[in-house]
């Protein structure tokens, strides 16, 4: 395993638990809103992380 594939799973995985943490706060209204726009970022960000290493 080389370092790049471990920075590349270190920076999905802090994204996957942003998201997973972001989607099970309690929030009082448009929750679906908030998590599909949560999701969506997440998605764009995992997307820049991967430009940025090459992959």
């Amino acid at each position: 395993m080389n370092s790049m594939d471990f920075i590349k799973g270190m920076g999905i995985g802090m994204v996957a638990g942003a998201v997973v943490g972001m989607a099970v706060t309690p929030k009082k209204k448009n929750m679906k809103s908030v998590t599909g726009k949560a999701l969506k970022t997440a998605g764009e960000i995992v997307e820049n992380i991967s430009d940025a290493i090459g992959l």
